[in-house]
């Protein structure tokens, strides 16, 4: 399609996505980036092409955006960059740095962490190879030609070189996949295939190895649905059909995303399903699927990005009729270890074993991070479930301790090897803990039993982790950030939403235990006993 095809198909469909700048803010959030590259571009010197971060690094995937923005803008008639020959210079800028810093290989580095690095290498080539097409088809080969220097070298740099972590694999496979889709090449199928021959990491519970929820799950799509559409292999669709499927029970209200299971940095971090946008809009309309579709228009205008638009013209146009996600259900993933429930604006989630922060629960804004509770016992009291079960409609976690004193050996014990001997010591003195938690659905929410029992007398100390910008009220302040909970309760509300904690416990105030993880990184209200310790909170929300 020519620019002057491309400008008739958007004065002729008004409903497109690509529709005119003061009516659609995926364009205007491009040009908006254009120009903010424009004035932060390099133009002269070692950096000339690329753009400093925040900490004055001038990082060469960053030439990546410089591309693939400024040629969405260069090339749509109804941007204000259309044809500008300044966002022109900055595109060659671009395409000249990264050809400059390609290594002996073709890769680039990563400055901050990866050097000669084929998977951020691959990461870039999703830039630069959407930008080619899309000056393609949008009748812009002069473009196209600055940027085949790196693409060329970089396809080859990918053919032959490795990666270090399992979405990797998928992500140089797309890319070259891009290249390949532009100038075939036998070497890039061949590599292809390769990777693929290990198999799609995916588990029972539609969850990658690296069970990352708001950012490698994206990118293992991501890389799935390009290879799928670049290649005409739609069987490739099918892993990321299982992942989003899984994804629709891990929402909280709002499409905030659960990211409790991951494996990498955005453990326990916050995040939407935003980054999904792209597999979600493409299957959406594959699949006529209309969960999928639904989402992926929510979260259009601040996600979806211009060249993938320009380069899948389709995803502006209409598709099928959007459909809610599941709201009103109780869901048990196995393989991840974890209960899930929803019941409208109340979303809950148990994580059944080896995690502190076994259990969350919100209603709508108002939300408890995780409950934990901790023992001062031997320095390793911190409530870790080793073990579960379920006993009707209650999911019961355990955990078995023992602390203990060693008694002397027949033998000489030289200076570093007090630990080499230990399982050589006979025991004394012993001591063991049995704590447990009991997490029960009830009409107006949860209901959680709070055991640890055992050796008598050891302080424990139960952590209700209230998000910052939720109002809570019902106890006294400790220190910064920690609260005490005696027998007021607990109400935490995001003025719409409440949720009610009772009862309270305050039998010291002996919070920060040791041998306990830190403090969790938000308010922190806390209920305090000594073993034998058996409290059962009522977890209300309305």
């Amino acid at each position: 399609m020519t620019r002057r095809e491309w400008a008739a198909a958007v004065a002729a469909s008004a409903g497109a996505a690509v529709a005119a700048p003061s009516r659609d803010p995926i364009l205007r959030r491009n040009d908006a980036a254009v120009e903010r590259y424009l004035q932060t571009q390099a133009v002269e010197g070692r950096w000339s092409g690329a753009v400093p971060d925040a900490t004055g690094l001038y990082l060469a995937g960053s030439c990546g955006g410089v591309i693939n923005v400024c040629t969405a803008s260069y090339v749509h008639p109804a941007s204000r960059f259309h044809g500008d020959a300044r966002v022109k210079n900055a595109i060659r800028l671009a395409a000249e740095h990264l050809a400059k810093v390609q290594t002996a290989d073709g890769n680039i580095d990563l400055e901050v962490t990866n050097f000669n690095s084929p998977p951020d290498t691959g990461f870039v080539v999703w830039n630069v190879a959407e930008a080619a097409s899309v000056a393609r088809r949008h009748g812009a080969p002069d473009i196209e030609q600055m940027l085949w220097p790196f693409l060329t070298r970089a396809g080859a740099a990918m053919a032959k070189g490795g990666v270090h972590t399992p979405n990797h694999r998928w992500v140089v496979s797309s890319a070259l996949a891009q290249i390949h889709a532009l100038r075939p090449d036998p070497a890039n199928l061949r590599r292809i295939d390769q990777w693929l021959a290990e198999g799609i990491d995916i588990d029972s519970d539609g969850q990658y190895t690296e069970r990352s929820t708001t950012i490698y799950n994206t990118v293992c799509d991501r890389s799935l649905v390009v290879l799928g559409a670049k290649l005409n292999r739609p069987e490739l669709f099918e892993p990321v059909r299982k992942n989003l499927d899984s994804m629709m029970y891990l929402l909280h209200p709002g499409y905030e995303v659960v990211t409790e299971i991951s494996r990498r940095q955005d453990l326990n971090q916050r995040g939407t399903m935003g980054r999904y946008w792209q597999p979600l809009a493409v299957l959406g309309l594959h699949d006529k699927n209309g969960q999928y579709w639904g989402l992926a228009k929510h979260f259009e205008a601040e996600h979806a990005a211009l060249s993938t638009l320009l380069d899948n013209p389709e995803l502006g146009g209409p598709g099928p009729e959007p459909k809610p996600v599941p709201e009103d259900y109780q869901r048990h993933f196995p393989a991840l270890g974890l209960v899930r429930t929803r019941r409208g604006p109340l979303s809950a989630s148990i994580l059944l074993g080896g995690s502190s922060r076994f259990f969350s629960i919100r209603q709508g804004g108002a939300v408890i991070e995780a409950i934990r509770f901790a023992s001062a016992f031997f320095g390793k009291g911190q409530f870790i479930p080793s073990s579960w079960s379920q006993d009707g409609d209650s999911w019961v976690l355990r955990q078995n301790l023992q602390g203990a004193y060693y008694q002397p050996i027949q033998a000489k014990v030289a200076a570093g090897e007090w630990g080499a001997v230990r399982s050589q010591r006979a025991t004394s003195e012993v001591c063991k803990l049995e704590q447990s938690a009991v997490i029960t659905p009830t009409q107006k929410g949860f209901r959680l039993r709070l055991q640890s029992t055992g050796t008598p007398g050891v302080p424990v100390a139960v952590e209700i982790g209230v998000r910052r910008e939720c109002r809570f009220s019902g106890c006294t302040q400790l220190t910064s950030g920690a609260w005490l909970l005696d027998n007021a309760p607990l109400r935490i509300s995001d003025g719409v939403h409440e949720i009610r904690v009772t009862p309270g416990a305050a039998e010291h105030r002996y919070v920060d235990v040791r041998g306990a993880e830190p403090k969790l990184p938000c308010e922190c209200v806390y209920l305090t006993g000594y073993t034998p310790f058996d409290r059962t909170l009522e977890l209300e929300v309305s």
